[in-house]
């Protein structure tokens, strides 16, 4: 049986989840369509928009393996507007976070969505900070991050009274946002543009039509069968897929190599209690050092009020195990015997014991969060979610920052397209992305 969710179930969208209105079965053994785009994360759901707004006259089906849309890694993080600060200057990278926080702002407004333009102080507490951080500020010029600039320790204290810093890089343009809703409203837009969205429908075999019934030519017209793990079938004329945590395995469908490997990574963040959220105003983050793999603990105030303080980064037992002892024994067994991890972890391995160390004995990492806002103490927090990173690496244990597109071998892969690696920011590209992506469809597909 394939459930499908109604237009009107998405346009709650400040709801917890969106409501299975109806169940569509059919006498078919299978459903056609021009284009299948597989995974409904804010990736998945923001391309199949763009495709289906720039091609109103095909006919587009989104499949997603869970019950809910942009249920992981859209849903599980930290909610921030990115301004584009960090990226190498002229990469695809950087140009994505940058279009994509304009364009995130501008349908925010256009559509209604909640969102705070909070700003984000980057701030130096040692000395030896002090090049990396002005570094960090020529790197944003390059980048045309807006309204950028230097401050010192007494203009920290005006825009955040509890924080302290020798000095800090002020980013008024960083805000933050409900990622969830905004993914939701995504997948409201393309169904409204006709889009159908199949949840439940988690996909296990791309391949080539093998017959069609006697007189018929649906075969030919639609020459891709998509599969489930339930036997329901999905002809095509196009594949995409954005697979997130399972980009990897995904695109090994079709015949792609292993490489990159999907590697999850757990983040574990604090909460501040409700009484002490007037330390934090807006987003305090370390200046990155660059001997180490991940930004660092941060502060975050969220839409709801909350501030989240962390997170750490632990490998993840599991590809979407969200607490400590979540447990796969394939997700558990791909990460460990990958050679690339390997290396990866023999690097940094002074590191990642201090990232678990951190995990389990909170002080720890409130000790370093004490750093920025002495007045923070132990009783001012409590344990809170968890998100799980798509980190992406290759054989030499490298991070993959660059976005990966793959097909696949023989006549599927000339009608597959994989999204194999949307780096982080992800969720504030994704408007940028979804174009990027939905260019590289027209170049390879005779839509």
């Amino acid at each position: 049986m394939i459930r499908t969710l109604s237009g009107a179930s998405l346009k709650a969208v400040g709801a917890a989840q969106p409501k299975l209105l109806k169940d569509v079965t059919t006498r078919q053994l299978h459903r056609t369509c021009d284009v299948a785009v597989v995974g409904a994360g804010i990736v998945g759901l923001a391309t199949a928009r763009e495709l289906i707004l720039r091609h109103p006259s095909l006919n587009f089906i989104l499949l997603e393996k869970e019950k809910e849309l942009a249920a992981h890694q859209s849903g599980h993080n930290s909610g921030v507007i990115h301004s584009g600060i960090y990226y190498t200057p002229g990469s695809l990278k950087a140009r994505l976070c940058v279009r994509g926080a304009t364009l995130a702002y501008e349908y925010c407004e256009k559509k209604g969505l909640p969102y705070k333009r909070c700003g984000k102080l980057i701030v130096a507490v040692e000395q030896e900070e002090i090049p990396r951080l002005k570094a960090l500020y020529e790197r944003g010029m390059q980048n045309n991050v807006r309204d950028l600039s230097i401050i010192d320790g007494k203009e920290i204290r005006e825009r955040e009274p509890y924080c302290r810093g020798i000095m800090a890089l002020d980013s008024p343009y960083t805000g933050i946002v409900d990622w969830r809703m905004v993914a939701l409203r995504y997948g409201e837009d393309f169904e409204e543009a006709g889009g159908k969205v199949v949840t439940e429908s988690e996909v296990d075999d791309i391949s080539m039509v093998k017959e069609s019934s006697a007189g018929s030519t649906e075969g030919m017209k639609y020459p891709i069968a998509v599969k489930d793990k339930k036997g329901n079938e999905i002809w095509c004329r196009y594949v995409l897929t954005c697979g997130g945590l399972y980009s990897d395995r995904l695109s090994q469908i079709s015949g792609c190599s292993r490489e990159p490997r999907i590697v999850p990574f757990r983040g574990d963040y604090l909460v501040l209690k409700p009484e002490k959220h007037y330390l934090v105003k807006g987003n305090i983050y370390p200046v990155p050092d660059p001997r180490f793999p991940f930004l660092g603990v941060h502060f975050t105030p969220r839409m709801d009020g909350s501030v989240w303080l962390g997170p750490n980064a632990v490998l993840a037992f599991k590809r979407e195990g969200y607490k400590v002892y979540d447990f796969n024994a394939r997700d558990f067994a791909d990460a460990l015997s990958f050679r690339g991890l390997q290396k990866l972890v023999m690097r940094n391995i002074t590191y990642g014991i201090g990232e678990m160390y951190r995990g389990v004995f909170i002080g720890a990492q409130v000790k370093i969060l004490q750093k920025y806002i002495p007045e923070l103490s132990l009783s001012d927090v409590l344990r809170g979610p968890a998100g799980v990173r798509a980190q992406a690496l290759d054989r030499d244990g490298n991070l993959v920052d660059d976005f990966v597109f793959d097909g696949g071998v023989g006549d599927v892969g000339s009608r597959v397209l994989h999204v194999r690696n949307a780096p982080s920011p992800a969720a504030t590209s994704s408007l940028a992305i979804a174009e990027m992506v939905a260019d590289e469809v027209e170049s390879r597909f005779s839509l």
